[in-house]
């Protein structure tokens, strides 16, 4: 193969425009219209349709076989190959469909292809070689040729299946039955026929059998995406101005010169090439060469003569019709055939005696006409032939076809154009030598003697002295060739070319980790904003198999699960990796597309921890309750690890955002509140009030998927600790972030929701435990303390009758929530305090306070302090005191000083401010929350004294008490002051408070 590189490749032609057409002035663009646009939507939708049918089909029969797979020995392929025939019909379907929208433009191309190989020839007038170029414009047909692609490719598969494990059950047998491996049942004799001798060696050897089937594959995918021959025939005549018909047959250009120089000689016999004068009078019409004297079929090469123009492209375009139907496989009766249609009989005798032929014939056919029958063999035919090849013949598709029929490599390479014909070449002559050197070892009478000791011209290798290359090496050597380089690179090429070679483990191990690099990189570029623009900068130019090319993926993704049915081990972890990687990406591509609900199917073929990474990247990108509901429904039922999933994709979305990490150790992980505004002037009550929109209101896009995220656990069957923690743990880490996606977050998924959701499969009914926490606040406390030990014995002897009510188990899931409990009544308060100064900024003006206007807004105002007071009451004494371990303790701790000291100034603000509105008993309130503080159990007042803001307190609870005393002498005169009021005063005594 050394030479190869110098091989004759096929030039496309030049496209040409006619300057001398005069364009038209520019017309101004119109708008376009309604039915503009939905022209151009009506093709895509049809396209998005038909692919959604097509991924869905696929899935439907991957799942069947899942379901059945147990009962298939490894040993049998019948299971995968009727997987297999069913992916390859729904290609052909596709296929079909296309050609009816490209039927025209693909033959248009293809008709353009073969006529350049007419007009590469130097002898081709001008008129030929620029006539019939139309601009055709290849990516019309680009979608056709691909699925065509896909489509042989699903055959090959097939047919390499067979030949690795044989299979004797499969329902599909009828698709391949040209292509059963013949048995070794019948009894071979000195006079069998070489038919016979032909089907026992593809029975004995196995190499033979293989290279025969990638041979027959090739015919195939050449008759199936080539011309019809007829047309390509009447396209060729007119390319070499002939007319059709009986009279247009033979060389009629030179027939026509011959018999005007006999009229002009009168001479009545066959001129000589020797004959006086013949040479100056008998030449072509440009007169560059000497004319044949005779019509024989060898006279061009006997006399070393040429023939007019025309003619010498009819012969070529005859023999190039004869190597195209011997390429498409067409058997000898219908090469037989079409030469009898016209009146060239002598090619088909001549090409007339291939032992692959079947069996099968016309009845009318002659027995002595059979291929096969009355000949022990046919080996000096094929030295002919190959003799032919090398030396007798004046064309190179003739030569060509000799030795296609012989097995001389050589002669067939000098036509190949594509990836097919060269490997076509290649497999033909390795098959037909094997079948001499089986010939001559196992059935020596057979060949005659003369073949046997290398005489004469007959002593020639057919593989032209190159050496035999395995399927993969000979891969390997036709990807470096200059003439392919295109066509080499095109994936479904390479694909077919691991499946011949016998390397598709090394196929998607190489290009699995090359494109899971280039996924990497884009990902990585997406997560952070001031990369962004190397997600659109990253060149996949030099990937061969394209992270957007999910038609291949898809192909690869699904060869893939059908050799994981027959038993396919990845052989390292990186090809383990690898391989992976196409399923990865179909996943996604099925993302995108809307296919959600087949994405548990696929991931459950991935390793358990290959398909938690995939599908955590998916599941926020679906919003719809009802599809969370049918997804998390489906990764049951394929048995993967749901709750690894839900936690994964949190954690995505998590290292994507440009924030802080998670809160750690350091105390910066949580920043302090700020609700009341410092800057702004004390008002009436002596203190500052809330500042406007503290909590905020913009929620980024990947907060949202954070919360979404965790909304995924309300489905989750069971799993309390891991849910309460997951949730705590995004409290906290919206809390070191700020507001605006904590209060989200509280509103989304409220306790009550979660629990209701969770007790069903946990306790065997519905039950808000939210309702058991709020039943009796004070013992709930006093189990909070007394549980903080972290026991295991549940009892709840000794406390309150309120709590015995409840379950054992009830209170245990209880207390294992504190913490998410505590963090949302945290985001309670808060929403309450922003409430308020919203009702605040509508207080109506002082005129309006006795009116109903004033008393509508009093109400209002009184229902926010009464929610703010029931969501403050537990942040007052055990707050965040239930950590399960020493960092947790730590992280809490560092969230009750950021957060108790402000919210307490603030509700102490609130308490002083409404009481000018509501009632002086908020006065009270308020210094009732100092006592509380100050009292000797209290935990509150660690956090004052951590934050050193024990003077603020003092401050605010001074001007609440001289606020107090100002509210007395204002109201004095009012019999209904309470006791408490009066003991705050100073004017009451302990047992009239009590």
């Amino acid at each position: 193969m050394d030479d190869l590189d110098n091989q004759h490749s096929n030039d496309s032609l030049e496209e040409l425009s006619d300057g001398s057409i005069e364009e038209s002035p520019p017309l101004a663009p119109a708008w376009p219209t309604i039915s503009d646009v939905q022209r151009v939507l009506r093709p895509l939708q049809e396209e998005a349709d038909r692919v959604g049918k097509q991924v869905e089909q696929f899935a439907e029969t991957l799942d069947r076989l899942s379901s059945g797979k147990q009962t298939k020995p490894q040993s049998d392929c019948a299971h995968a190959l009727d997987l297999v025939n069913t992916y390859r019909n729904i290609a052909k379907r596709t296929v079909s469909h296309l050609r009816e929208t490209h039927a025209p433009e693909k033959s248009k191309k293809l008709s353009r292809k073969l006529k350049s190989r007419i007009e590469e020839s130097s002898a081709a007038p001008e008129h030929i070689r620029t006539q019939h170029k139309d601009s055709i414009d290849s990516s019309t047909t680009d979608d056709l040729d691909r699925w065509e692609q896909e489509e042989q490719t699903w055959h090959l598969l097939g047919l390499m299946l067979q030949v690795e494990y044989p299979s004797f059950e499969s329902t599909s047998k009828a698709e391949a039955r040209c292509l059963e491996r013949p048995g070794e049942e019948e009894e071979l004799h000195q006079f069998s026929s070489e038919r016979s001798v032909w089907l026992r060696f593809l029975a004995s050897d196995d190499q033979a059998w293989e290279r025969h089937t990638v041979v027959e594959w090739l015919k195939t995918t050449a008759r199936d995406s080539g011309q019809d021959i007829e047309k390509a025939f009447q396209d060729l005549e007119t390319s070499a101005d002939r007319g059709s018909g009986l009279w247009a047959h033979s060389w009629l250009h030179t027939k026509e010169a011959i018999k005007g120089q006999k009229r002009l000689r009168s001479w009545p016999q066959a001129l000589a090439p020797d004959a006086p004068g013949i040479d100056d009078s008998l030449r072509t019409s440009n007169g560059t060469h000497s004319l044949i004297t005779q019509l024989d079929p060898d006279a061009v090469t006997r006399q070393d003569r040429a023939l007019e123009t025309p003619d010498a492209n009819f012969e070529r375009a005859t023999w190039l019709t004869c190597w195209e139907m011997l390429r498409r496989g067409k058997d000898w009766e219908s090469i037989r055939e079409w030469c009898q249609d016209r009146v060239e009989h002598w090619r088909a005798i001549t090409i007339r005696g291939e032992p692959r032929h079947p069996i099968g014939h016309d009845a009318k056919t002659p027995p002595q006409t059979r291929p096969g029958n009355g000949w022990p063999s046919r080996a000096l035919w094929r030295k002919s032939c190959a003799l032919a090849a090398r030396t007798g013949v004046m064309d190179k598709y003739e030569a060509a076809v000799y030795g296609l029929l012989s097995g001389h490599l050589p002669s067939v390479l000098k036509v190949c154009t594509s990836w097919n014909d060269y490997l076509f070449a290649h497999y033909n002559s390795y098959l037909l030598c094997s079948f001499e050197q089986y010939v001559s070892v196992h059935f020596p009478d057979h060949s005659p003697r003369g073949l046997q000791d290398g005489i004469g011209a007959f002593t020639s290798s057919m593989t032209g002295g190159r050496r035999t290359h395995s399927g993969n090496h000979l891969i390997k050597k036709m990807s470096g060739l200059t003439t392919l380089a295109k066509e080499a690179k095109d994936p479904f090429k390479l694909l077919q070319g691991s499946l011949i070679g016998r390397s598709f483990q090394n196929f998607v191990r190489s290009h699995g980790l090359e494109l899971a690099h280039f996924q990497e990189r884009a990902r990585t570029a997406t997560k952070h904003p001031l990369r962004e623009h190397e997600a659109t900068s990253i060149d996949y130019e030099t990937a061969l198999v394209k992270p957007d090319d999910y038609q291949i993926i898809r192909v690869i993704a699904h060869i893939l699960l059908i050799y994981q049915e027959l038993g396919f081990k990845p052989q390292s972890s990186e090809q383990d990796y690898g391989s992976e990687t196409f399923i990865d990406s179909y996943i996604e591509f099925l993302s995108k597309a809307g296919k959600q609900q087949l994405l548990p199917l696929y991931a459950s073929r991935l390793s358990p921890q290959r398909a938690v990474s995939c599908l955590g990247r998916q599941l926020p990108l679906i919003r719809d309750y009802g599809e969370r509901q049918t997804m998390m429904r489906l990764m049951k039922q394929y048995e993967i690890d749901v709750p690894g999933v839900l936690n994964h994709q949190l954690q995505i979305i998590i290292s994507e955002r440009n924030s802080r990490e998670f809160p750690n150790q350091d105390s910066s992980g949580f920043p302090n509140l700020s609700i009341l505004d410092k800057q702004s002037e004390k008002q009436q009550s002596g203190m500052h009030t809330i500042r406007d929109g503290f909590i905020g209101e913009v929620i980024t896009d990947d907060q949202k998927d954070l919360i979404n995220g965790f909304q995924w656990y309300l489905l989750l069957d069971g799993f309390w600790e891991q849910t309460l923690a997951t949730g705590a743990l995004l409290y906290k880490y919206f809390l070191s972030n700020y507001f605006p996606e904590v209060a989200d977050l509280s509103k989304e998924v409220r306790f009550s929701t979660l629990s209701r959701e969770k007790t069903k499969t946990i306790l065997g009914r519905e039950v808000d435990l939210s309702i058991v926490y709020q039943c009796d606040e004070d013992s709930m406390l006093g189990y909070q303390n007394a549980s903080s030990s972290h026991s295991q014995d549940y009892s709840l002897k000794g406390y309150m009758p309120s709590l015995q009510r409840h379950s054992e188990k009830e209170m245990y899931l209880l207390r294992r929530s504190q913490t998410f409990l505590g963090l949302e009544k945290l985001l309670d308060v808060l929403t309450a305090l922003q409430h308020w100064q919203a009702e605040m900024k509508r207080k109506p003006r002082d005129s309006e306070l006795s009116r109903t206007v004033g008393k509508k807004w009093r109400d209002v105002l009184k229902e926010t302090c009464i929610s703010l007071e029931k969501n403050l009451k537990p942040l007052l004494h055990g707050w965040l005191q239930d950590p399960q371990d020493e960092i947790e303790a730590l992280q809490l701790e560092q969230i009750r000083n950021a957060c108790l000291p402000e919210v307490i100034l603030a509700y102490i603000m609130v308490l002083n401010y409404s009481a000018h509105y509501i009632s002086r008993e908020y006065l009270l309130k308020a210094l009732d929350v100092g006592a509380a503080i100050a009292a000797k159990d209290s935990d509150v007042a660690r956090c004052f004294a951590a934050t050193r803001r024990m003077p603020e307190l003092l401050d605010v609870l001074a001007i609440t008490s001289k606020n107090m005393l100002v509210a007395e002498e204002i109201g004095r005169g009012n019999k209904r002051v309470s006791a408490k009021m009066a003991l705050w005063s100073g004017k009451g005594s302990l047992s009239t408070a009590t």
